[in-house]
C-alpha cells in the first residue's frame, strides 16, 4: 500500500461501537408502533384528541393555539402538592391568538393509566377552554364531570 490511512484521532465525537466491542444498539421498536413514540408524544397525542373532539362542537378552537409544556413556571409563586396546576390559558391580544396550555408532568404524576390519563387530559382542555370562551365547562361538553 503505497498511501497508508491516517489513524482515526480520538475525539468528543459520538462514539462508533459500544464498550464491549459489539457496536451501538439500535431501536427497540420500529417507528410505526406506539412503543416507538415517546411519552411526550404520546400526550400530545391525547391533547390533540380532545381539541378535536371539541372542534366539532366548537370551530372557534381552530383560532385556538393549544400547547403542552412539561411543567408550570414558578414566576415567584411557591406551589404545594395541592396547588400546582394541570393546564393555564393565555387571552388573545394584540394580533396573536389565544393559547391553552396543558402542563404533561403535573397530569402524568395524577394519573395511573392510559385511560385515566386520557380522560383527566380531557377535563383540563374543557376547563381551559371554558376559561377561556367565558363558558362553564358542562357548556363546553355536556359530558364534561361524568365518569
Amino acid at each position: 500500500m503505497d498511501t497508508p490511512v491516517p489513524p482515526r484521532a480520538a475525539g468528543p465525537g459520538p462514539r462508533r461501537r459500544d464498550r464491549h466491542g459489539r457496536g451501538m444498539r439500535g431501536p427497540i421498536a420500529p417507528p410505526q408502533v406506539p412503543l416507538a413514540a415517546s411519552r411526550a408524544d404520546a400526550f400530545a397525542d391525547l391533547v390533540q384528541d380532545s381539541v378535536e373532539r371539541l372542534e366539532r362542537r366548537w370551530p372557534q378552537l381552530a383560532d385556538i393555539d393549544f400547547l403542552v409544556l412539561e411543567v408550570p413556571r414558578l414566576d415567584g409563586r411557591t406551589w404545594n402538592d395541592e396547588a400546582v396546576p394541570l393546564g393555564g390559558t393565555v387571552p388573545a391580544r394584540e394580533g396573536r391568538p389565544g393559547r391553552v396550555v396543558i402542563y404533561r408532568r403535573p397530569v402524568e404524576i395524577r394519573t395511573k393509566g392510559r385511560d385515566d390519563r386520557a380522560a383527566l387530559v380531557h377535563e383540563v382542555v374543557v376547563e381551559q377552554v371554558a376559561e377561556l370562551l367565558g363558558l362553564t365547562p358542562e357548556t363546553v361538553d355536556p359530558r364534561y364531570g361524568e365518569d
